[in-house]
């Protein structure tokens, strides 16, 4: 293990993903004035003929004229801090690029131009690159290793020497912080950041302080890795497999904006694996031949069960196969509605609506009983006859619990009765 030198750890990650599929390249050869050249000067951070090239590919039904419009919105940061920039870019990439053009018939037409095909891995480029090297202001810097997808930068990863007791993973998190402020261009579409030394590896995102970089214990969701092998190996391949990483960049990241501070945050492994094991039994016991019980996910406590339930509520209100059901989120206390509630509030741009919170018997009823699918916020004791109905106030009871409750195949009229 000692011989294992940054330079060394750095190869073996580029092996790894080679083996995922990922075309590797080194940044020197790619580098500005070099014949292979993919970038006109070290300020560009996007392989910008690679993702007009995949533009066309994934967006055939769109002119040229389109095409155009989405990539000068790709290249636009207007606002003023790395977050906002950041969060503006996410919405492009998993909501896609309105752009107007006209069509034959000269008719003005709105249209989505997709970047990425989330649905079809394998109709994307996957494609690292080390010694990436970026220039801003009067700053140089060369990150390890940089992860393009259809020519974006998505993800960083900063390596460090095992054999060094100064070059510590702290110390690949510390030269993040001195990337996102002397290069934040390349942080502008980042989806998530890696710091390794081989050994230890642990994954953050943008604004993840040192406490909230974590390990990716599991690579299938099947088991944990045994205590002794290199985390790296189970980072690469347990998050950057192709499926995997498209589908957390898509449904497992979310910009929790209280008001006053954006922070973003993306699932760890067990949110990940769970949710998806849980979306899964929930779509067939939805089905027509389903036994409607789509079951039950334990959590200990602080391992993130409110942002698990924001991850299920996205999946499930964009699955086709649920028909855009309404969602209703119980829980049997006030306080804990109210903070439930909250949570989903600020990433309510994962569920692509606004969730709204019962403040009655009556205003439960006439939620539920809409045309369109929703989100939907109320305690227990709304369903209980007056003369039974408990209190949910905090002293009420010494524990608490929460559950979703989907009723996906029934009608509007028999949700509302239920209440």
């Amino acid at each position: 293990m000692a011989k294992l030198t940054e330079s060394v750890v750095e190869d073996v990650a580029l092996d790894w993903l080679k083996g995922l599929g990922y075309e590797i390249l080194s940044g020197l050869a790619i580098a500005p004035g070099e014949p292979a050249a993919e970038r006109s000067d070290y300020k560009q951070v996007f392989l910008f003929d690679r993702l007009q090239t995949k533009l066309e590919d994934l967006n055939p039904q769109i002119p040229l004229e389109g095409l155009e419009e989405a990539l000068r919105k790709v290249r636009l940061t207007s606002h003023p801090t790395l977050i906002e920039n950041n969060r503006a870019f996410h919405r492009l990439l998993v909501e896609g690029v309105d752009a107007e053009f006209r069509n034959s018939e000269g008719q003005i037409v709105h249209d989505k131009v997709w970047l990425i095909d989330f649905a079809n891995p394998e109709a994307n480029e996957f494609l690292a690159v080390n010694q990436f090297t970026v220039e801003e202001g009067h700053f140089n810097r060369r990150p390890d290793v940089v992860v393009f997808i259809n020519g974006i930068p998505l993800a960083v990863l900063e390596l460090k020497n095992i054999a060094d007791e100064q070059a510590t993973i702290r110390k690949a998190f510390d030269q993040f912080q001195t990337y996102k402020a002397q290069i934040p261009s390349l942080f502008n579409s980042n989806a998530l950041l890696v710091i390794s030394d081989g050994q230890e590896a642990r994954l953050g995102t943008v604004t993840s302080d040192w406490e909230r970089f974590m390990m990716w214990r599991t690579i299938t969701g099947q088991e944990l890795i045994p205590p002794g092998l290199l985390q790296l190996e189970t980072m690469l391949k347990g998050v950057f497999d192709k499926t995997r990483l498209l589908d957390l960049v898509r449904n497992f990241i979310v910009f929790e904006d209280d008001g006053e501070k954006v922070t973003k945050k993306i699932a760890g492994y067990h949110q990940f694996h769970a949710v998806n094991k849980a979306v899964a039994k929930t779509v067939e016991a939805t089905s027509a031949t389903g036994d409607r019980r789509a079951g039950v996910v334990w959590h200990t406590q602080g391992s993130g069960k409110s942002l698990s339930m924001v991850f299920y509520a996205g999946k499930i209100v964009q699955h086709p196969a649920m028909e855009n059901p309404t969602i209703v989120v119980l829980t049997d206390r006030n306080d804990l509605d109210d903070q439930l509630f909250d949570t989903f509030s600020f990433c309510s741009s994962l569920l692509r609506q606004i969730p709204v919170q019962a403040e009655s018997r009556e205003h439960l009823r006439t939620l539920l009983n809409v045309a369109s699918g929703s989100v939907v916020f109320t305690t227990i004791q709304k369903f209980f006859p007056d003369e039974i109905c408990p209190r949910s106030d905090s002293s009420a009871r010494s524990t608490h619990s929460a559950e979703i409750w989907l009723p996906a195949r029934q009608t509007r009229e028999s949700n509302a009765n239920r209440a």
